[in-house]
């Protein structure tokens, strides 16, 4: 909606061109129709906000059901002119806003409009989960209606048989609440994956920036100074997006064999350094080795995360204790999930401090969870959650009032190693051997696209893009490239439509996919773990995997 001068016009042009859907609408009620028929989001000019349209907007969007949170881009006026009081006040009533001062880029205002529509995007597919939820407590209900029906009939047989119904009943409250809890978080960790998807590709685009920047002869040392620290800040995005994609259980992992006593023993100064002077450090390690299949890097985090939370249940001081014990056969997995056929090995991280209140323990594992008074993300135990979930574990936590909390990470015992691997780096010299390839990079963000073509370009191969699934596909009939880097979420045709037209017209041909796609174990499926770039990357990364990519489609192997 944008009434005055040519504005509608030129908004309409703009967003058609990238093909997506436009309603010009004159006045507010028209506008209001089209929301109600189901528009994804709304761009209008804030000289159009006036009492009649906030007022219009401020009782659709009380409306709204409890998954929904309407988008808007407002073009605002220029900041030379001070913005009034009735139009600061209209700015607030829309909750779900994106603001672009005027004049506008074209590429900005496309992307923004972009932004607005994936938000709404995952807005529909968490009302799509809230159903499956609905649906699934239905089925429990009915589950539970049949079960109650059969104690009904049997405990008019004998007396003899109500041991057995009681059993039953146990079992089925037992199996509800962990079904209930494994669902609240499947739903949690799909929500935070789609989130920490389109941060990552923002993190993306400067991350390469950032270094392009480094990579320049400035002569002026604070312009390095400014990069650097920009640079820093990207990582600890970077972490926290992990966190939240490790909480998903969608972060790609690279799992090895471990020993776990090894893993804890290697960290154990780490630990005492961590904790503090205050805390006693006691190490409790079963006799033969705890092998397992894990991400050291991630298990290490996890257990430096489970000891830091205890040092801070201790300000008074107290004793850390961090035990690992096997467990045979037998034992049984989370509802509905099998159990461990060669046995378990547990990490068991025990403090003496505080203890947390019957009432919250059910929360522990969530997301943005704490109950540090002004401190901490809340991330670092569900990011443990899902870390071990994810590696075909659990995490169970003990905690009383008083008395210290036990967690326990509980994990798939695997065969030991029978011959020592040894992995040879060659990554220099692979880069340098696949210069001078062509590359066709498909990718639908135009700063993403700029900033990888501008990265290989450095690293010296030769570029072809690509701004979407149509346009990669005629490249592609042009002439075939040495390797095809594409994105996976694009409108129309996706990463995944496009690779299966790559691989129908060039059986052979190299391909890397550069996505921050939530679901990365899908991704991993199609196109296999090893020709997956997990944004954010660097340029070493970059270069490194465009080189094994083409070396690994050149081995005959």
């Amino acid at each position: 909606m944008a009434p005055f001068g040519r504005d509608a016009r030129l908004i309409g042009d703009a967003l058609a061109a990238r093909r997506i859907e436009v309603h010009v609408c004159q006045d507010v009620r028209a506008l209001i129709r089209e929301i109600e028929k189901g528009s994804a989001a709304t761009i209008l000019t804030e000289e159009s906000l006036d009492g009649t349209t906030v007022a219009a907007f401020r009782e659709l969007l009380a409306q709204q059901p409890p998954w929904s949170d309407y988008p808007f881009v407002v073009l605002a006026a220029r900041q030379t002119v001070r913005r009034t009081d009735r139009a600061r006040s209209a700015l607030q009533e829309l909750s779900n806003l994106v603001l672009l001062e005027r004049p506008v880029n074209v590429d900005t205002l496309v992307s923004a409009a972009q932004s607005a529509l994936r938000a709404r995007q995952r807005q529909y597919l968490t009302r799509k989960h809230l159903a499956e939820l609905q649906a699934s407590k239905a089925s429990v209900e009915q589950i539970n209606g049949a079960l109650e029906s059969r104690i009904a009939e049997r405990t008019a047989d004998l007396a003899s048989a109500n041991d057995r119904l009681m059993r039953e009943m146990l079992e089925r409250e037992r199996i509800e609440n962990s079904l209930v809890q494994n669902q609240k978080m499947e739903a949690l960790g799909r929500l935070t994956g789609g989130i920490a998807h389109d941060f990552n590709n923002l993190l993306h685009v400067v991350n390469l920036n950032l270094q392009l920047i480094e990579r320049l002869k400035v002569n002026e040392e604070r312009v390095r100074d400014y990069a650097r620290r920009a640079k820093e800040a990207v990582d600890r995005g970077s972490r926290l997006t992990g966190q939240l994609l490790s909480f998903a259980r969608t972060q790609s992992l690279v799992p090895r064999l471990h020993d776990l006593n090894a893993l804890i023993r290697n960290m154990a100064e780490l630990i005492s350094i961590s904790v503090g002077s205050h805390v006693r450090l006691n190490l409790a390690l079963c006799a033969q080795p705890a092998f397992v299949i894990v991400d050291a890097a991630q298990m290490e985090m996890a257990i430096l995360n489970l000891s830091v939370n205890a040092r801070d249940a201790m300000p008074q001081g107290g004793t850390l204790e961090i035990c690992t014990q096997i467990s045979p056969a037998g034992v049984e997995g989370a509802a509905g999930e099998p159990g461990y056929p060669l046995g378990t090995a547990d990490v068991t991280v025990r403090d003496t401090g505080t203890g947390i209140p019957e009432n919250l323990l059910d929360k522990v594992f969530d997301p943005f969870f704490t109950t540090k008074q002004h401190a901490g993300t809340g991330l670092g135990l569900s990011q443990v959650y899902g870390f071990a979930r994810q590696s075909g574990g659990s995490a169970i936590v003990e905690s009383a009032v008083g008395a210290g909390t036990s967690i326990r990470l509980r994990f798939p015992l695997a065969p030991g190693p029978t011959e020592a691997a040894q992995e040879t780096a060659a990554a220099g010299r692979a880069i340098a051997d696949a210069r001078q390839a062509e590359i066709l990079v498909v990718e639908d963000d135009p700063g993403v696209r700029r900033s990888m073509v501008e990265s290989l370009q450095v690293l010296g191969f030769r570029v072809r893009q690509a701004a979407d699934g149509a346009s990669g596909l005629l490249e592609l009939r042009k002439a075939k490239p040495d390797l095809l880097l594409v994105d996976y979420l694009m409108p129309h045709m996706n990463g995944a439509e496009l690779i299966a037209h790559a691989q129908t017209l060039y059986a052979d041909i190299p391909i890397l996919m550069a996505t921050g796609y939530a679901d990365m174990n899908a991704v991993e499926r199609l196109i296999g773990p090893q020709s997956v770039l997990a944004k954010p990357f660097d340029l070493d990364t970059l270069g490194s995997a465009v080189a094994a990519e083409l070396q690994r489609r050149k081995s005959p192997t």
